[in-house]
């Protein structure tokens, strides 16, 4: 019993959808505090992770996508790099564990610009690209509002640095012909269209695949801790850009997954981030989908 393992396998998860290979990619985990919810006490937060067994106040895990096929290879926003400490930033490993070089992406797909989900760009030391080959695709609200100068100025001190400041220093590298604006309903490659859930800032977007008759949804920050928003669409976070519009825009979302049994992948759900959305109540929740050992 003198070489037990110190740490877990790489984070890497192949799926096969359609003519698409899909790779979940964890880049770690942050922990949150009570205050991320507008409406819940520290006790009514403990309550409902309790039920699934969580850990209170949460521990949000991070996921990028991998998604290799008709559209070429394109990853679905690209972790936090230094942002969030020791739990995060662990894109870049899972990427080599995955055998994929940063310089075989041809794309980089965001589903909004907070730091956890854009923040693998770029090596701000350097100015470097960190996907030298890569074009970022976002939604062109989301880059006007972060480098909208006025919405600079009226944000607070914080904002202004990790969302202005960062997104600025993040996307400006691939400004000189590498960024691509699109627009709701936009298929921006074969089989990947841009689908706008604005309130959580004001381009979030989400990414609906469709292959071979089947759709599956990528979608960004829809929902923050699964076991409360997935249950509960109207709670928004408290970092929310418009958190009613958020809310409005969860459940109208939420509703069209489960009328068309879309596959689920979500940045903050568990890795691998993977599942099908059922009712539940008043609200729904994720029932995670099976390991599969083949890909």
């Amino acid at each position: 019993m003198t070489h037990l393992p110190q740490q877990q396998i790489p984070g890497v998860y192949h799926r096969r959808f359609g003519e698409f290979l899909v790779t979940a990619l964890s880049d770690g985990y942050v922990e949150m505090g009570y205050n991320i919810f507008r409406e819940f006490s520290r006790e009514d937060v403990d309550v409902m992770m309790a039920r699934d067994h969580r850990i209170s106040p949460p521990r949000i895990s991070v996921n990028c996508f991998l998604l290799r096929g008709p559209a070429g290879t394109a990853l679905i926003d690209c972790g936090s790099q230094d942002k969030f400490g020791p739990t995060a930033g662990k894109l870049f490993d899972n990427l080599a564990a995955a055998g994929v070089d940063p310089a075989e992406v041809e794309y980089v797909l965001l589903t909004h610009c907070h730091p956890d989900h854009s923040c693998g760009l770029t090596d701000v030391r350097t100015g470097e690209r960190l996907f030298p080959n890569a074009t970022v695709i976002a939604n062109h609200k989301e880059i006007a509002h972060w480098f909208s100068d006025k919405e600079m100025a009226a944000a607070d001190e914080r904002k202004r640095e990790r969302y202005f400041t960062w997104t600025r220093e993040q996307i400006g590298p691939y400004r000189d012909g590498r960024l691509r604006l699109a627009k709701d309903g936009e298929e921006v490659l074969p089989g990947i269209t841009l689908v706008e859930c604005a309130g959580h800032t004001p381009g979030h977007s989400t990414w609906l695949i469709r292959s071979e008759g089947k759709q599956m949804i990528v979608w960004g920050d829809l929902a923050h801790v699964p076991e409360i928003q997935v249950a509960r669409p109207d709670v928004s976070m408290s970092f929310d850009h418009d958190p009613d519009m958020a809310a409005r825009n969860r459940t109208a979302l939420l509703a069209r997954i489960l009328a068309e049994d879309m596959l689920v992948a979500g940045m903050h759900i568990h890795f691998p981030g993977l599942g099908w959305l059922v009712r539940e109540g008043a609200g729904y929740r994720v029932a995670t989908e099976q390991w599969n050992f083949e890909i």
